[in-house]
């Protein structure tokens, strides 16, 4: 090697070790980003291995510090006060210095699912969001921060995403999901802080996708892909967004979860319940790692604390809104209802704690699978965290629920939890139920509401077995509480 080559190549080397010692953090802890208030955060990323990594957050007294692990990978935690308005910086070092500027403290959501959740203010193509250029124009709210996950699928586990964290303004706004916008613009005005919203979706995903592979052990059916050359579609193979789109946020800290997604799966809707279950566990065990046990900087996880001590993440997601699939069923094929989806939906909020649905029956367009009316999905996720995380009370936040059935005569008295202020239906009858006898035929019914219980009776069915409420593909839904929420397509039968 001659001394020239030998002197480009100290230089190169000297290049690299400079480069893989500057400190490193994974793309959501960046400039401009909101950190969860009142909890122990979460940080970690690369170093000079070896080195001590020193951490000063400007609303902090002392400084953290830990040594970086032989792969320079570390991790620290900063107690986070209540959110003062005030802008903030981190500075992080090993020698060499990294800080991270306009840092606020407030509450911090991750938002996921499919296109629904994915669909940005400005629409989609010929798809538009109700209401979206008057509200992009007005916009601009600095406290509002968003953070959108860019679209990625791998088979291994990784540990960084690609992303940024920007202020609310009409040109980010205007491509940022519609769906979390409305559900962050309302938490910011009710609670009155800074709001960040993490959005990682992609268009068409499968719940599969979103679940690890131990998520996916107790599903048999399920083919874990075992390379990458096994990744044919990259927003359905089980376990690739989960890899590439959840676990480098894993850690993270926020204070719950927005969950919009099921079109991909309404034609399993028997497995649904079980994996979204599952999914919600699995994601809050990722989340869960605390101070004393820390985990290995980009293999484990963390989670952020509720006032009072709570460490469940809380999760709320919307139910699918009625859409004609047969539009999308190939000739030949049986046309699936997407009923038994919703249902599943619904028996998935009885199963997860610290949750709730957001029903949409009354939103849905019978040749889009997109409803325009995004703000309605983002405001009803905001009432379920309003009442339920932050307590905010004199107000409606859940529909009324099927409960109960019983025969008198010709005549089936349906009963609902949720409806303290009772129920209501144009001109006080439904025009969405059917009943059936012992022959499981169902044939149309007249729908009476009294207080909250609603009456049917079909002249049909003398002797009424089972009864069943919107329970198709598309059907717009016409029965809800005084307060306005609609009730969720249900039946009374398990028949197959």
């Amino acid at each position: 090697m001659t001394v020239r080559n030998i002197s480009l190549f100290a230089l190169f080397m000297l290049g690299a070790v400079v480069s893989f010692a500057a400190i490193r953090l994974p793309a959501q802890y960046g400039h401009h980003m909101v950190i969860q208030q009142n909890t122990k955060a979460f940080f970690r990323g690369w170093a000079t291995p070896g080195k001590t990594v020193t951490m000063q957050a400007s609303w902090a007294a002392c400084k953290q510090s830990t040594r970086a692990a032989a792969d320079g990978s570390w991790s620290l935690w900063v107690p986070t006060p209540a959110a003062d308005g005030k802008a903030h910086s981190i500075r992080f070092s090993d020698g060499q210095e990294l800080t991270l500027m306009n840092i606020v403290l407030g509450e911090v959501w991750l938002c996921a699912g499919q296109s629904n959740m994915e669909m940005p203010m400005k629409g989609f193509k010929n798809q538009p969001v109700e209401g979206s250029n008057m509200e992009i124009l007005k916009s601009s709210y600095p406290s509002i921060r968003l953070f959108t996950v860019k679209r990625n699928s791998t088979i291994a586990p990784q540990t960084d995403i690609n992303g940024q964290w920007q202020e609310a303004d009409p040109e980010t706004v205007r491509e940022f999901s519609a769906t979390a916008w409305y559900f962050g613009k309302l938490i910011h005005q009710l609670v009155d802080v800074p709001v960040g919203l993490v959005v990682s979706a992609w268009g068409g995903s499968s719940v599969e996708a979103w679940m690890s592979k131990d998520m996916l052990s107790g599903f048999p059916e399920v083919k874990i892909p075992e390379n990458e050359q096994a990744i044919i579609e990259k927003n359905r193979t089980p376990t690739t967004l989960y890899n590439a789109m959840v676990q480098p946020l894993t850690g993270f800290p926020v204070r719950g979860i927005i969950w919009y997604q099921g079109e991909t799966n309404y034609d399993r809707a028997h497995s649904y319940t079980a994996m979204l279950t599952t999914m919600v566990e699995g994601w809050r065990k990722a989340w869960r790692i605390t101070p004393e046990m820390p985990a290995k900087a980009g293999k484990g996880a963390g989670t952020t604390h509720e006032p009072g001590g709570g460490d469940v993440l809380p999760f709320y997601y919307c139910q699918i809104a009625p859409y004609d699939y047969s539009l999308i069923t190939p000739p030949g094929q049986p046309v699936i209802n997407s009923a038994y989806l919703r249902e599943a939906q619904l028996n998935a909020s009885k199963s997860i704690p610290s949750s709730g649905m957001a029903v949409l029956l009354d939103a849905g367009q019978q040749e889009g699978i997109h409803p325009p009316c995004k703000q309605l999905a983002g405001e009803r996720l905001a009432l379920l965290a309003l009442a339920k995380t932050y307590g905010m009370k004199g107000f409606a936040s859940e529909s009324p629920e099927y409960k109960s059935m019983e025969i008198s005569n010709d005549t089936l008295i349906v009963s609902f939890d949720k409806a303290d202020m009772w129920l209501t239906a144009p001109g006080g009858e439904s025009k969405l139920f059917t009943v059936a006898g012992a022959d499981r035929v169902f044939y149309p019914a007249r729908a009476w509401i009294v207080r909250s219980k609603v009456y049917v009776h079909s002249e049909q069915v003398k002797r009424p077995v089972a009864v069943r409420y919107a329970f198709g593909n598309y059907v717009k839904g016409d029965l809800t509480g005084t307060e306005g929420l609609p009730v969720s397509s249900f039946r009374s039968d398990d028949w197959e």
